[in-house]
């Protein structure tokens, strides 16, 4: 059995736990192991967090005021559970990773002068199995990771 859903949401700080929550709603109803659970959400939030901060101009700053475009004022997440992995990937449509983000180096812990900003990408590499980072041209960024689950006893969706 495997379960997929997916969100659009608007880029407002709200958002963040509601992807949280329905996250670690799916999976503690499909079994997974709490801890696993924990470490996905962890790494969904700051995707998301990620999105919501720089996935598009904010109407004030760059539109004069204007109002946004509703594709700018939105982000998607989408997760997959499928056998024994789950797939995470949070969408937007700001200006992308600046070039040293998506070059496949693992990045670096965020330093002393960066403690607010800058380790999101550090904290999703380092808790989830494998991690992708690009840019689609003219249409934003998407952060996708994946991480091989474990599984309660007795779990609705445990592979066997």
């Amino acid at each position: 059995m495997s379960i997929w859903w997916s969100l659009h949401l608007r880029r407002e700080a709200a958002s963040v736990p509601l992807a949280r929550r329905l996250l670690l709603g799916t999976m503690e109803t499909a079994g997974v192991d709490p801890d696993i659970s924990f470490e996905l959400s962890v790494a969904l939030s700051e995707a998301c967090a990620n999105a919501v901060e720089h996935g598009g101009p904010a109407a004030d700053a760059d539109s004069g005021g204007e109002p946004v475009s509703e594709a700018c004022a939105a982000y998607r997440v989408t997760a997959y559970l499928d056998g024994d992995c789950c797939r995470i990937e949070v969408t937007d449509s700001g200006p992308g990773f600046p070039p040293s983000a998506v070059s496949g180096r693992r990045p670096e812990p965020a330093g002393p002068s960066e403690r607010e900003h800058g380790r999101g990408l550090w904290l999703i590499t380092e808790l989830a199995d494998h991690v992708r980072i690009r840019n689609r041209p003219g249409r934003g960024a998407v952060v996708s990771f994946d991480k091989i689950l474990k599984w309660r006893e007795g779990a609705l969706l445990k592979v066997s």
